[in-house]
């Protein structure tokens, strides 16, 4: 990037912006090495997985107290597909790996317990300026989850979008624990029984009718980012599609742990 042409996307800025955004522009060097090395370290607590496996139970949670392993079962879920929120759109977005386990509580009632939620940051293709060329975005799990389907209704999840780029605060996201995405799944078509040994199911899901929260923790770009990523977005103006495979095990049958 010329340094003209940096100059000229800084007029009109916010002072505060615009000495923020000017310090990384000329550091390059610096920049490089925060989209490598300081993506790594924001994302360090949900490590990604070399290669989404549905092989791979490593995640499963411990069982509550008194259930019984044998009625319990692991599930994991490898899904890609699209995700638009506000002006993000991502036509094609990395893997995600989702461990959970359920099954009967000691009293009868279903019981659910979540695992982990995997997955690699995505670049985010025609990001608008001064984001553009190495935004990157990545999901992670924001605190509820339920995997109880009905045929129809293919759970809920609620999530935040970690934003990566040197520009943005280590901890700026799309949504937060307390203010998530709120995904509530809607089944297309039937399951496919791809596998019965060891048990494969294929399906499609999808939503529309979830809002986008604005960004959190994005520092003095906040409202940058706000303005520019079209955030918060309202019911309509976002959506989720996605192509789903799972597998799942009772806890009897699991690999002993070390």
């Amino acid at each position: 990037m010329g340094r003209e042409r940096a100059g000229a996307r800084l007029d009109g800025m916010n002072p505060v912006i615009r000495n923020r955004v000017a310090s990384v522009l000329v550091a390059g060097a610096t920049a490089g090495a925060l989209l490598a090395g300081g993506a790594t370290s924001a994302v360090a607590s949900t490590p990604p997985s070399e290669s989404p496996s549905l092989s791979d139970f490593s995640d499963c949670p411990d069982l509550p107290t008194g259930v019984d392993p044998a009625k319990w079962r692991c599930e994991v879920f490898v899904s890609e597909g699209r995700f638009k929120l506000g002006a993000v759109d991502v036509p094609a977005m990395a893997p995600m790996v989702i461990t959970n386990a359920e099954g009967p509580l000691p009293d009868g009632s279903r019981g659910q317990v979540f695992g982990a939620l995997r997955a690699t940051p995505t670049p985010v293709p025609d990001a608008p300026a001064p984001f553009r060329g190495s935004l990157r975005l990545q999901p992670e799990y924001a605190g509820y989850a339920d995997f109880y389907g009905d045929g129809v209704h293919r759970g809920a999840l609620d999530l935040k979008f970690r934003l990566i780029h040197p520009l943005l605060d280590s901890d700026c996201t799309i949504g937060s624990d307390a203010d998530p995405v709120k995904f509530r799944m809607i089944q297309d078509g039937s399951t496919e029984w791809v596998s019965k040994n060891p048990p494969v199911l294929k399906f499609k899901a999808h939503d529309t009718a979830f809002a986008a929260p604005g960004a959190h923790g994005c520092g003095p770009l906040t409202h940058l980012v706000d303005q520019r990523l079209g955030l918060p977005a309202a019911t309509g103006d976002n959506e989720i599609s996605l192509n789903a495979s799972y597998t799942f095990r009772t806890y009897d049958k699991l690999p002993a742990r070390s």
